[in-house]
């Protein structure tokens, strides 16, 4: 297969380029400013999701029988700070990305949204279900349901055969600061090299959240394209909540430290969903996938990584 990979160089998209190569797929990445010199795991295209033009020339080349779209702006502090970046670069940037595909063609498209969009729901609504209606409480949420009723839109007006995919929180290796997972990693490797005191702030402990490996989303990315129906929204998730203090407790047992936790209360958000978790029960009925990596061993690969990083041995228990 030819695919085209919108968002190649993050985290999720640098995991779906490694899969797609190990099944034999020629890729192709879309990339707004390709170093020179630089080796890429796929073919770089120069394309910039506001730029329409270049993603046409990126479609016209690459000439995919299948796009995954997982290029945007995901950073739910940032898009308070830069709303109409982030409406422009996720909604926008999937107008303009669908505009080119339908240009050229109809492969099929995999689309990546976000769990995101769900925001603030009772605990007597969980499992989050197809049937589950979104409820965005920041502009990230917001342009991510703006970009799935387009690729609804889209998917009518042109007969497109798009597929969207709905993450819940993945985790992993290669995951960049910012995000909960590699944050505690981060502080708990540098307290078990001793090159940080075992003292650490938190925020909201108790919420619980549902926790994916990478790997395993990126997977289910590539089922949706072989076998997901067209028209169809797929949410990818664990279908358990896990409270932000096991992952915390989790990574400081495997690095043996015993931490000093102080609560700081600008860290605190009291209008945190208390509990969001989402059922894969459609994703495993239609195509078969359902989550393998435990979630111990995605915290201890973090981990490791970040021992890795700042100096250590890479072994946890």
């Amino acid at each position: 297969m030819r695919v085209l990979v919108t968002g190649a160089t993050g985290f999720a998209g640098s995991h779906l380029v490694a899969h797609l190569r190990a099944a034999g797929d020629e890729v192709f990445g879309l990339l707004r400013e390709p170093e020179v010199g630089q080796a890429w795991p796929f073919v770089p295209l120069v394309g910039d999701l506001l730029d329409v033009e270049s993603l046409h020339t990126a479609v016209s080349t690459a000439q995919p029988d299948i796009v995954y779209h997982l290029a945007g702006q995901a950073d739910v502090g940032l898009s308070w700070k830069k709303p109409f970046l982030t409406m422009s670069l996720n909604a926008g940037g999937t107008a303009n990305l669908l505009d080119a595909v339908v240009s050229w063609g109809r492969p099929r498209v995999v689309a990546v949204t976000s769990a995101d969009m769900y925001g603030p729901l009772p605990i007597d609504a969980m499992p989050i279900n197809g049937l589950s209606q979104p409820n965005p409480h920041h502009p990230y949420a917001v342009s991510k349901v703006a970009a799935s009723d387009l690729l609804r839109i889209y998917a009518r007006r042109y007969e497109l055969p798009i597929i969207e995919a709905r993450p819940f929180n993945h985790i992993g290796p290669h995951q960049a600061l910012g995000f909960v997972v590699p944050d505690f990693a981060s502080q708990i490797a540098a307290i078990a090299l001793k090159q940080k005191p075992p003292k650490m702030q938190v925020g909201n402990l108790d919420a619980e959240r549902d926790f994916t490996d990478v790997r395993d989303v990126v997977r289910a990315y590539r089922l949706l394209a072989d076998k997901g129906r067209a028209g169809e929204t797929y949410l990818i998730c664990s279908g358990s909540p896990v409270p932000i203090h096991y992952l915390l407790n989790a990574l400081a047992d495997m690095a043996q430290v015993t931490l000093d936790i102080e609560y700081d209360p600008a860290r605190m958000r009291p209008s945190d969903t208390p509990t969001l978790y989402g059922s894969y029960d459609k994703i495993r009925r239609d195509v078969g996938w359902r989550p393998e990596i435990h979630l111990r061993q995605s915290l201890g690969d973090a981990l490791d990584e970040w021992l890795a990083k700042l100096g250590g041995e890479t072994a946890h228990g």
